[in-house]
């Protein structure tokens, strides 16, 4: 993303060519720079709750994974003048800054990933959901429900427009506030909307990929600049592998996931579509250690089904590293 509203602000626009004079394509849900160290009160898990010589020795031993896949991880490379780090000068955030913040964690009574489809889908973009939520479940190690369908109509025409090039948009503060919010179950941990309308959060940007409000834990994502998947199976694995990499990013920040900035990482800050495309799904050693944490996911369990799931979808790249990252742990 771009800018979020405000510097304090809980909502977070993913932008697209942005506002009047073309930004550069966003990702969604970014600039925790503007918070540093910033960690947001979804359902904090607090250090002190937990058990001592429990919690001491999951640090201890995440902190040893750490240690055995940094070499197969690159440092970030030095970013272009119109990538995210050329343009806002993040602090990062270690393992050890995020336990310290006393993270989101999935140990309180909200457990459940939602995903709400919002609108029709073609029966591969239907595929793509669903895929997506499978995904979310292993990488997340919790369980994802898939909602019924809410239907366009339930969008006021004042809050929609006529297509920029992707079909009819959609207002997305009126799909958070309006749609998401008050049907949020009390055990979410968060509420993710996908659809295939385009999204627009203000009337003088062009387009966004989505937004979410973190404190709400609700989010809104589009599928309509992400490629055609019915064009071949390879436009298929990208569009698939586009929205998995915004879903497990964007619902990471839900987590107090800030941005990388030390390697190649799902976790990295994207000013454009093609920066993204060159973001690994995977994520570094300190931010899988965060992710192992909020979610107590083992992670050798976590990069068999990884893989597997990469190796079912033709994402070849993708299952090797998962499977260089467990081969490495079963390294005692």
């Amino acid at each position: 993303m771009s800018n979020p509203a405000s510097p304090d602000s809980s909502d977070y626009v993913a932008p697209g060519s942005g506002r009047r004079s073309a930004w550069f394509l966003g990702l969604l849900a970014a600039a925790l720079l503007f918070v540093p160290g910033a960690c947001f009160l979804m359902n904090r898990s607090r250090l002190k709750d937990v058990p001592l010589a429990e919690g001491k020795a999951r640090e201890e031993a995440l902190r040893e994974m750490i240690v055995k896949l940094r070499p197969l991880h690159l440092p970030i490379h030095k970013p272009g003048p119109h990538d995210w780090l050329a343009n806002h000068a993040e602090p990062g955030q270690t393992f050890n800054e995020y336990l310290a913040c006393e993270p989101v964690t999935l140990e309180g009574t909200r457990r459940v990933l939602y995903i709400q489809p919002l609108g029709k889908f073609t029966p591969t973009q239907r595929k793509i959901v669903t895929l997506s939520a499978a995904f979310m479940a292993i990488y997340f190690n919790t369980e994802v429900k898939v909602n019924e369908d809410l239907p366009l109509a339930l969008v006021p025409a004042q809050h929609q427009r006529l297509s920029r090039g992707f079909g009819t948009q959609l207002r997305t503060g009126y799909v958070l506030d309006k749609l998401l919010k008050p049907r949020l179950p009390e055990d979410a941990a968060a509420c993710i909307a996908f659809t295939a309308a385009d999204l627009y959060p203000e009337d003088d940007w062009n387009f966004v990929f989505g937004q979410a409000s973190l404190y709400q834990r609700v989010g809104v994502w589009s599928l309509a600049r992400y490629g055609d998947p019915d064009a071949s199976p390879a436009d298929f694995r990208l569009c698939l592998l586009r929205t998995l990499k915004v879903a497990t990013h964007e619902t990471g920040h839900m987590f107090s996931m800030s941005h990388c900035i030390l390697y190649e990482c799902n976790m990295n800050g994207s000013n454009h579509l093609q920066e993204s495309d060159q973001a690994p799904l995977a994520l570094c050693p300190e931010c899988q250690a965060k992710l192992c944490w909020a979610t107590r996911a083992d992670p050798l369990v976590q990069f068999r089904k990884l893989a597997e799931f990469c190796q079912d979808q033709g994402l070849k790249d993708e299952q090797a590293s998962y499977e260089k990252s467990r081969q490495t742990l079963e390294r005692r």
